[in-house]
């Protein structure tokens, strides 16, 4: 009697135990639980930056570089054409990056034919069913008024054709020509000059973003500066956009930390094209190679559909992945507190290939962890509510067609059903991807897809914006050699127009990815002659060498890439850099003018005004061999031995 009576207090204060220790339990998870966050700025990670200056290394500005200026005013005597051979008008298709230059080139043509420019319709925004009424095509993006006064000078610009000519226009009664890519000036002094002197009016088809060749005659220099005046001074975002980057930029200094803005260049089409179907993994080389299926049998693309894309990225093919650019970022001594402003309305791979970077780099942010969804939308602006593209599920049987149904189907006994197919939820059907799961022709463009579009289309003119003022920018694919623009070249370019001194990495690919295969099964703790290498060669992309090596393969495409010598000055106290000129003898650094005195003057005051001490060491920021005078480890002999020759040091080190 006594043993059952002592095994049922046991037992009770086990129970009781228990009980408490599951209340204990639920307390801490109730107490220590946030909640599904989204990743936003870190700023109890962000180091004070106090009164010290930052590390000219990291951050700039290059003294090399510091004596170019902007400079687009015409040169020579530039007056308004006098002969008006009519009117002008165009569509644009195609996204941010063929937008601003295609808006650049019909300016050009617009004054090589002295015809008035009626301003280029976007098709992205045309197409959009029910977005904002307060906007027109141009106006979704830029702003209509300073557009026409900025140019003014220049070439004459309304804002429509005449309602007469606007009658006529929709009977289709004028030409329309739809240039090729990289087009000559005498394609249109030939062959669109007579058709508009005839007709009045005339149509240019805009689709690849290059509707003027890059390079032009010399004689066509004003041209030139032209192009930059409307890139650069012209092309003004709307000042909703203005504004709103503007608080994006100070959110991202309110630590009193600079800033790194990189662009990935994960783009669908981009991939699809240079055939790195299978640098991804499981659906997203499905879609890849269904959108390089559709260039090839479009023409676009004339390879085969199957490629190797290893080799294909050893070449320097294929963009950079966000794991790669980490640990370069990590070879440059930025350290895992350096903010990250991730640009670009499209990263394909989505937040998944975001991983290992954002492991390495806490503060990795975008526009949405930035700014409340309520001045995302009220950028976009009042819209039409669309009927959703997501699949409806069919509606339920009542009892008595269960009935009926069941009778119809057939003698007994019968076979069990087989089990309903997995149902298709919203998340995996959400964008583009969402047809590969239920057959294999992807289905048209759907209304709220067109207005997608639409949106993308602001999210990268915001991240433009907040690139180009960034204290530092990194592509993760530029010079792709596609012949098109690219949106990190368009930053590149202007960056080195505003900002020549500001630090803005040019990596050869095909470099960075020889390194990365010396330490392909340790580069997470690479050997310290391939941290040199890395830095040295990512140092040098931010130079004067760089720039020219960039330039070689970029301004042949893109003028606003490199606009440079063409549209910047130099002040008098300028070292004395030899010019350096392609292989056709054209310049493409040292051969600009010296600046005017009004300017020279004006920078002299400013100069005195912010003059501020730089000092090189910043405790903390920097790993500690980076202090050290990197000119000299640089020039020891380890740092040309390969990277299998180091295998015996500590890879901590």
């Amino acid at each position: 009697m006594l043993l059952k009576s002592k095994f049922k207090l046991a037992t009770a204060i086990g129970i009781v135990l228990s009980m408490l220790s599951l209340l204990v339990h639920l307390f801490l998870a109730n107490y220590s639980s946030g909640g599904i966050t989204k990743y936003s700025l870190h700023m109890d990670d962000v180091l004070s930056f106090g009164p010290r200056p930052r590390p000219w290394r990291l951050w700039g500005p290059l003294s090399t570089l510091d004596h170019l200026h902007p400079y687009a005013k015409p040169r020579k005597i530039y007056p308004a054409p006098d002969n008006h051979n009519g009117f002008i008008y165009a569509k644009i298709y195609g996204g941010f990056e063929k937008i601003q230059s295609s808006i650049c080139d019909l300016v050009a043509v617009a004054r090589l034919l002295n015809a008035t420019l009626v301003i280029p319709e976007i098709q992205a925004t045309t197409r959009a069913k029910g977005i904002s009424a307060k906007f027109k095509s141009f106006s979704y993006l830029y702003d209509e008024d300073h557009f026409i006064s900025a140019l003014s000078n220049d070439v004459a610009i309304v804002r429509g054709l005449p309602k007469d000519l606007r009658e006529a226009r929709k009977k289709i009664k004028f030409p329309t020509v739809s240039p090729k890519n990289s087009a000559a000036p005498e394609y249109y002094m030939t062959g669109v000059l007579p058709k508009l002197a005839k007709s009045k009016v005339i149509g240019i088809i805009v689709n690849g973003g290059n509707c003027l060749q890059s390079i032009l005659p010399a004689s066509l220099e004003e041209f030139q500066r032209l192009r930059c005046r409307v890139a650069f001074h012209a092309l003004k975002f709307r000042p909703a956009i203005r504004d709103l980057g503007n608080q994006i930029v100070g959110r991202l200094h309110a630590s009193g930390r600079p800033y790194l803005a990189y662009h990935p260049g994960l783009l669908r089409d981009t991939l699809a094209f240079h055939g790195c179907a299978e640098l991804f993994q499981d659906i997203h080389t499905e879609l890849i190679q269904h959108r390089r299926n559709q260039m090839i049998k479009r023409g676009t693309l004339k390879e085969q559909l199957s490629v190797d894309s290893v080799s294909r990225k050893i070449s320097g093919s294929c963009p950079l992945v966000p794991e790669e650019v980490g640990l370069l970022l990590q070879a440059l001594g930025y350290p895992s507190t350096t903010i990250i402003y991730l640009a670009g309305s499209e990263i394909f791979g989505g937040q998944r290939i975001l991983i290992p970077l954002r492991a390495m780099y806490g503060n990795l942010v975008d526009r949405t962890s930035v700014c409340s969804q309520r001045e995302l939308s009220d950028l976009v602006g009042p819209e039409v509510p669309l009927a959703s593209d997501m699949p409806h599920p069919p509606p339920p049987k009542s009892e008595k067609e269960l009935v009926e149904e069941w009778k119809r189907a057939g003698p007994r006994p019968r076979p069990l059903p087989p089990p309903p197919a997995r149902p298709f939820y919203a998340h995996e059907k959400e964008g583009w991807y969402g047809w590969i799961g239920e057959n294999d022709t992807e289905p048209d463009p759907s209304p709220v897809e067109f207005r997608r579009q639409a949106h993308r289309l602001l999210w990268d003119a915001l991240d433009y914006y907040v690139s180009i003022e960034a204290d530092a920018f990194f592509p993760g694919f530029h010079n792709d050699g596609s012949g098109w623009p690219d949106y990190s070249s368009l930053i590149m370019g202007h960056r080195l127009y505003q900002t020549p001194s500001g630090i803005t990495y040019r990596p050869d690919r095909k470099t960075i990815a020889a390194l990365f295969e010396n330490v392909s099964d340790h580069r997470y703790y690479p050997p310290r002659n391939w941290t040199l290498a890395a830095r040295q060669h990512l140092n040098n992309s931010t130079s004067i060498e760089g720039i020219v090596t960039s330039a070689m393969l970029s301004k042949p495409v893109s003028f606003l890439s490199h606009p440079l010598p063409e549209c910047s000055c130099r002040t008098t106290k300028s070292p004395n850099v030899q010019p350096m000129k392609d292989s056709h003898g054209r310049l493409l650094f040292g051969g600009e003018e010296e600046c005017p005195d009004w300017m020279i003057h004006s920078l002299a005051m400013l100069s005195t005004k912010n003059n501020e001490p730089q000092n090189e060491d910043y405790e903390g920021e920097l790993p500690e061999d980076f202090n050290q005078d990197f000119q000299q480890e640089s020039d020891r002999s380890d740092t040309n031995k390969p990277s299998e020759q180091d295998e015996e040091m500590d890879p901590d080190d």
